[in-house]
């Protein structure tokens, strides 16, 4: 048992490591509460209305398109990192990868999704 000594200091000083540093926080944080600090802060704006107005679904579904084209673009670096390597078979994959983006992009434009803004 004595083998598994370091793992358990290692599994203690994780789980104390959080509650030492939220205490020693607080007791070197200047307290000094002012109303400005607890109002909302967007890029220097003021804030216009609430925090919970709802919003159009167009703007759900441009960022779950961005995010579905963001993701699908990091794709793309580990091809071109071993292109090389791939040759010609990797290019037509590609290819193929790149067509089904634009066929869902033009697909999406085509449907109106990217037209949240009117």
């Amino acid at each position: 048992m004595i083998e598994y000594l370091p793992i358990l200091v290692f599994i203690g000083i994780a789980i104390a490591f959080p509650f030492i540093a939220f205490i020693a926080s607080r007791l070197v944080r200047p307290a000094r509460p002012v109303a400005t600090k607890y109002e909302p802060y967007e890029c220097g704006i003021e804030v216009v209305g609430e925090a919970r107005d709802r919003y159009s679904v167009q703007y759900y579904i441009i960022s779950v398109l961005f995010v579905i084209f963001d993701v699908e673009t990091i794709f793309l670096f580990p091809w071109a990192v071993k292109y090389d390597v791939l040759g010609l078979f990797g290019l037509v994959e590609m290819g193929i990868f790149i067509l089904i983006l634009v066929v869902g992009y033009a697909y999406a434009w085509k449907k109106g999704a990217l037209e949240w803004v009117s």
